[in-house]
């Protein structure tokens, strides 16, 4: 068999005719069950793009088996396949042009706004499924709040991007609201002529259906494409309020703390956990928000209870790994969680390395120095690049006073991550220790290259990403936010 005969197995294509036309429906079922996407869709047979997502319920869990079709401006032209067990669609060699996007299970729909398809492009595009009837999703949907107790004002240049402390503490933090961004459900990156006429689209449709929640979603993840970042959590915003379905709430408390308000992002995951207590990546959301906040005590608990909702999804305990950076002492969870990430995931790099930070943070130059070391060398099994696990391989055999181990644990840092400032930092000490200090000055001389460009990328990373400026409403901020 083909594989566009494997593929139209669960294509079905939608046509009204005439009893009297059987046969002839018939003949074009057959047709369809040989005929490449292109031809159902009348374009060049060259076509490569392709179109691929995840469909979810409502609670966020992957909607398997869920029916998906795909439309072109023409009706009549239509396609549809089902999603995998992990929910997940893909229609391939799609010809350029305008489509929207649908999925259906029992009696839950979505359906995207259009969506641009261009030439050889790979573009995916999410759905959340609700209950198709109005009056039945007000009575299954949770309520976000009467109102928000805050408002977002404005946008600005962050002169201080991140907050207050060291530079190692506000990497971390900047980078766990990365992450955090990361698990949203937002549709793949447009292009910016393509984005700006989605956009120009999709205003069009609400001023038609100023009520619809999927069409503020859609529309405000390309406002954060077209950089107006300020629309964009406004229209996540309204999509929430409209259906506060997990991927809303979740998606608009990202846009939030993405960035860099990380107070009413806290209000939004706060309230996104309490009615979905059972997503992983809300508690992590709500985390990562109140580390930002430099609540670290408060972020390890929630982010531990998100390890324990689901103890086989690593997501979690790399957010715990990615905190040690920010910390001087190890809590005692952090080190138990990691502890199962290792025994769970023993063949996984970053679980061993991140274990074995841990140990380290806690309880430095112990009788587990040789726990440590053989942790960090399986990682390096694992990964044989893994630059920071060179460097901490390093750093322990420094702090118990073994150079040459130091020496040579810093070196294949260095080479495995040439761009590694610390690695270069550390080498100068090393080599100095060692009397070698000519190839001690060319390693500082390389550490504060590095470190110069690194805060150019810094300061260029400050306006590039706008800081929201917002105001709360009779609500104190206090570390017991959650």
């Amino acid at each position: 068999m083909s594989d566009s005969q494997s593929y139209f197995g669960a294509v079905r294509t939608t046509r009204c005719v005439r009893p009297f036309m059987g046969r002839i429906l018939l003949l074009f079922l057959l047709f369809l069950l040989v005929a490449p996407i292109h031809l159902v869709f009348g374009q060049q047979p060259d076509a490569s793009a392709s179109l691929s997502g995840t469909v979810r319920d409502s609670h966020g869990d992957p909607a398997a088996d869920a029916e998906v079709q795909l439309q072109c401006n023409d009706p009549a032209k239509t396609v549809s396949i089902r999603t995998d067990a992990e929910g997940k669609y893909r229609f391939s060699n799609l010809p350029s042009g305008l489509y929207s996007l649908s999925a259906s299970l029992r009696d839950l729909r979505a359906k995207t706004g259009s969506i641009v398809v261009s030439l050889h492009e790979k573009k995916s595009a999410n759905l959340t499924l609700a209950p198709a009837d109005k009056s039945a999703a007000s009575t299954m949907q949770p309520q976000f709040s009467d109102e928000p107790q805050f408002t977002v004002a404005g946008v600005k240049d962050a002169t201080n991007l991140g907050g207050h402390g060291s530079d190692v503490v506000i990497h971390s933090r900047n980078n766990l609201a990365k992450e955090t961004a990361s698990l949203a459900t937002s549709a793949g990156a447009e292009s910016a002529a393509a984005a700006g006429e989605a956009a120009k689209s999709l205003r069009a449709r609400l001023e038609r259906e100023p009520n619809n929640a999927e069409i503020h979603h859609q529309l405000a993840s390309l406002e954060e494409q077209l950089g107006d970042p300020l629309e964009a959590v406004s229209q996540y915003q309204r999509a929430a309020e409209l259906n506060p379905t997990e991927p809303y709430l979740f998606d608009w408390g990202s846009e939030l703390l993405l960035h860099h308000a990380p107070v009413p992002a806290i209000e939004v995951f706060s309230k996104g956990s309490h009615s979905f207590p059972h997503s992983v990546r809300m508690l992590l959301g709500l985390g990562a928000a109140q580390f930002a906040l430099g609540f670290n005590d408060r972020a390890v608990k929630t982010i531990c209870e998100a390890s324990d909702l689901s103890p086989g999804d690593p997501a979690p305990y790399l957010f715990l790994g990615r905190m040690l950076g920010a910390e001087k002492t190890v809590p005692t969870d952090t080190v138990e969680k990691l502890h199962r990430f290792a025994t769970l995931h023993p063949d996984n790099a970053e679980a061993n390395y991140y274990y074995a930070v841990a140990l380290w943070k806690q309880q430095p130059e112990n009788s587990r120095a040789s726990e440590v070391k053989s942790l960090l060398n399986r990682a390096i099994q694992f990964d044989p690049k893994f630059a920071a696990a060179y460097l901490q391989l390093g750093i322990v055999h420094s702090d118990r006073h073994e150079n040459s181990q130091a020496l040579a644990a810093f070196e294949k840092a260095a080479q495995a991550d040439p761009q590694m400032e610390e690695a270069h930092y550390r080498l100068a000490r090393v080599y100095r220790q060692l009397g070698e200090n000519d190839k001690s000055k060319t390693e500082m001389q390389a550490y504060e290259r590095l470190s110069h460009a690194s805060e150019q990328e810094a300061e260029r990373e400050r306006h590039e990403i706008r800081q929201f400026v917002y105001t709360l409403r009779d609500r104190p901020v206090d570390d017991k936010s959650h």
